[in-house]
This record gives structure tokens, C-alpha cells and sequence, in this order.
């Protein structure tokens, strides 16, 4: 017996997509500087005091990834994983130009590989900062070949969610995480 949900009924995302969330908003804080500042001028932007109603708040949702060092039991609310989404999908706009160049191929390929060189630093430094290392998960992303990969994979559905229909594009990529 197959159970569907109705299409309208929202479901809280799995536990990869939790991941998978927290890691975009990683990659925004390495392609920004002020990408926590950044965050929290667009969730008033966006009108999202009610589940983020400051620094501490988003802290603490995004500290529901189990992949975090420090790291809280539970899942999102329905409304804080949609203002998630759409906090994400907003930025990603934002940063849509910078995405682009780093997918380019059209760029020199010195250029690339030295903006690739960059946001990998920074991405690496986020995580090593922040996540559980003794997660394998974790290290996959450290790794120097896995990590290119997934690095990769990041900066392609953050360009993939900027645009008109890109919450529904990162929240069907996020339910449907590999």
C-alpha cells in the first residue's frame, strides 16, 4: 500500500536535507565576509522575526544539524525550515554574480582555479571551525577529492535555488537529498 501526501502538505525535511541546508548557508558565510551579518539583515528583509528573531535564535535552529560540533536534538519546525529555504534562496540571488563566475567556463582557467583555491579555504576553515570532525561525513568534505566534488555540488544548487521558482527547487532538492 503506497501513502501519499497531499501535494499542499508540508513535511519536515530528512536529516541529509537538514545537512544539506546548513552547509548552503556554510558556503554562503565563505562566499560573503559579512555572510552572518548578511543573514540577519535578510530575515528582517524577509520578514522572518518570528522564527529568527535574532543572531541567537538562527544559531541555535541551524545547531539542529547533526553534523555540528555542538550540535541540539530535534527538527525543524515547518516554519523555520521554510524560512530557512527562503533565506537561502534570497542570498543565493544575491550572490548569483559570484556564483556564476565561479561556475564559468568561459573564464581563464588560472582565474577559476584561484577563486576555486579561495572559496575552498574558506569553506574548509567554516566547517573545521564549526562541524563534528569525527563525523565521516565531515572529513568527506575535508578530503581533497571527495570535498572538490561536493564543493562543487554546493555552489551549483545555490545558483540553481537564485531565481523565480528557487524554493521550490532547493525544497524538492532537499526532500529528495542522495
Amino acid at each position: 500500500m503506497n501513502l501519499q501526501l497531499p501535494l499542499n502538505q508540508k513535511r519536515p525535511l530528512p536529516r541529509r536535507g537538514m545537512e544539506r541546508l546548513d552547509l548552503l548557508l556554510l558556503a554562503i558565510e565563505a562566499l560573503d565576509l559579512h555572510g552572518s551579518e548578511a543573514m540577519l539583515w535578510s530575515c528582517e528583509q524577509l520578514d522572518l522575526q518570528q522564527p529568527f528573531p535574532d543572531r541567537v535564535a538562527l544559531w541555535k535552529t541551524r545547531c539542529r544539524n547533526p553534523l555540528r560540533r555542538a550540535s541540539r536534538r530535534g527538527e525543524w519546525s515547518i516554519e523555520e525550515q521554510e524560512g530557512l529555504i527562503r533565506l537561502v534562496c534570497s542570498l543565493s540571488q544575491r550572490l548569483y554574480p559570484m556564483l556564476r563566475q565561479l561556475l564559468s567556463s568561459s573564464e581563464p582557467d588560472e582565474l577559476t582555479n584561484q577563486r576555486w583555491a579561495l572559496f575552498q579555504e574558506r569553506y574548509n576553515d567554516l566547517i573545521s571551525e564549526r562541524m563534528n570532525l569525527k563525523r565521516g561525513t565531515v572529513r568527506l568534505l575535508l578530503d581533497q577529492k571527495t570535498g572538490a566534488q561536493r564543493r562543487r555540488e554546493v555552489v551549483q544548487t545555490l545558483a540553481l535555488c537564485a531565481g523565480g521558482a528557487g524554493m521550490q527547487r532547493l525544497g524538492a532538492c532537499l526532500m529528495d537529498v542522495y
